[in-house]
């Protein structure tokens, strides 16, 4: 089966584990997908929008206001089939579930129309907070699927639920929503 002619979006917000996320990206771009990456400010911090752009053959966007397109979150969120963001963090997570949308990857969550795929990733103490426990509840009752977080060695050297599942499985997941989107 051939998935060339499938557009996904990639989010990437600020957490560590943004740098697994480039193995990501070049496994779907292999594949024959085409892959677009958004990312927040503070995922600029944590690894460079170079790494996305030389994986994906596209520019990278991460600003509402500094973009080559007039309304990026629209433009991007219309040309994608599925929106996938990895990692998710806890303060990502919080802001889809309440609908606010102060940053490109934000407004492109409220925009987008298609399958949502969230990976979260974070300490197990946020992990474990009721907080956040609501917000992804929420997020899954309006429909965004869910892959992880797993147990594990965290980035803050302590064992527990909050690792961000492996880029594979990442990957099958995205393959799983493009064949059950081919089937409708």
């Amino acid at each position: 089966m051939s998935l060339v002619k499938h557009e996904i979006l990639i989010g990437v917000s600020g957490g560590i584990a943004a740098y697994k996320i480039a193995g990501l990206v070049s496994q779907l771009v292999q594949s024959g997908l085409g892959v677009s990456v958004v990312m927040t400010t503070s995922a600029t911090k944590l690894i460079s929008p170079k790494t996305f752009e030389a994986l994906s053959g596209r520019p990278v966007r991460s600003s509402l206001w500094k973009s080559d397109l007039i309304h990026p979150h629209i433009d991007l969120a219309r040309k994608a089939e599925l929106f996938c963001i990895a990692p998710a963090t806890a303060n990502l997570i919080g802001k889809a579930a309440n609908g606010i949308a102060d940053d490109l990857l934000s407004s492109i969550f409220l925009a987008f129309d298609g399958p949502i795929l969230m990976a979260p990733a974070m300490n197990s103490v946020m992990w474990g907070k009721p907080s956040v426990q609501r917000n992804v509840q929420q997020l899954i009752q309006d429909g965004v699927f869910m892959v992880g977080p797993d147990s594990g060695h965290l980035s803050c050297k302590e064992q527990g639920i909050g690792r961000m599942s492996s880029p594979d499985l990442i990957y099958e997941k995205i393959h799983q929503i493009i064949n059950d989107l081919e089937t409708q």
